[in-house]
C-alpha cells in the first residue's frame, strides 16, 4: 500500500546507461503512484526526435549538450511549478550531459555556469538502471534516436555511474535484474525516500 505523499516536495533522477529500461520504468512508476508523481521527459529525446541530427563534430556536440542541459532544467522547473506538491521524477538529470561532453569536466561546468556540487544538490536521490549491455544483452529497441553499440553503451554507463554515484542517495539497479524487478525496486526506493523525508520532517 502506498503511503500518503501529500506535500512531499522531492526531485528524483532515474538515469542509467543506454538500454537500461528507464523510460518505460518511469511510465510504470508514474502509473503506480496514480497522479502523485509528475514526470520530466528526457530532454535529449525531445531535441533529437524534433529534427536535430546527431553529430560527431565537437563544437556541434557542445552546442547540443548546452541546449539539452538548459532544456532539462527548464522542464524540471516547469513541472515543479505545475505540480507543486508532487514528487518530480526526472528521465535523466542535468549531470547526464557531462558523460557526453567532448571536453573535460571543468570546461563543461564553466560552459553551463554551474558546479558539480550545485547540480548534485538539485536532486534528492538518484536511481540508476545499469545498461543491459553490461550483462551481454542486446540494447536494440524501438527508440529511433538510440544509435549506441553495446560497446559504446557500456562506456557511457561507466561514465554515468562514475558521475551519479557521488550523490549521497545513489541507488544502483544492476543489469542482471529482470525488468519487473527493476520497476519494483524503483517503486520501493521512492517509498523509502518518502518515508525518510517524513521522519526527518517530524
Amino acid at each position: 500500500m502506498l503511503m500518503n505523499i501529500t506535500h512531499v516536495k522531492k526531485r528524483i533522477v532515474l538515469t542509467g546507461g543506454p538500454g537500461g529500461g528507464k523510460t518505460t520504468a518511469i511510465d510504470l512508476i508514474r502509473r503506480e503512484f496514480s497522479g502523485k508523481i509528475a514526470t520530466v521527459p528526457e530532454a535529449a529525446t525531445m531535441i533529437f526526435s524534433g529534427g536535430i541530427d546527431r553529430s560527431d563534430n565537437n563544437q556541434v556536440l557542445k552546442t547540443q549538450q548546452t541546449a539539452i542541459f538548459n532544456l532539462q532544467k527548464h522542464l524540471e522547473d516547469i513541472q515543479r511549478a505545475t505540480f507543486e506538491h508532487s514528487i518530480i521524477l526526472c528521465d535523466r538529470g542535468s549531470l547526464d550531459g557531462l558523460a557526453y561532453w567532448p571536453g573535460n569536466a571543468d570546461e563543461f561546468f564553466q560552459a553551463m555556469d554551474t558546479t558539480f556540487t550545485d547540480e548534485l544538490a538539485r536532486y534528492d536521490a538518484v536511481i540508476f538502471f545499469e545498461s543491459a549491455a553490461k550483462s551481454g544483452e542486446s540494447i536494440k529497441s524501438n527508440n529511433p534516436i538510440r544509435n549506441e553499440s553495446e560497446k559504446a553503451a557500456i562506456i557511457l554507463d561507466n561514465k554515468l555511474q562514475a558521475i551519479w554515484s557521488q550523490h549521497p542517495n545513489f541507488y544502483l539497479i544492476h543489469s542482471a535484474e529482470s525488468f519487473i524487478n527493476k520497476v519494483m525496486f524503483g517503486i520501493t526506493t521512492i517509498e523509502k525516500i518518502i518515508e525518510q523525508y517524513q521522519k526527518d520532517s517530524r
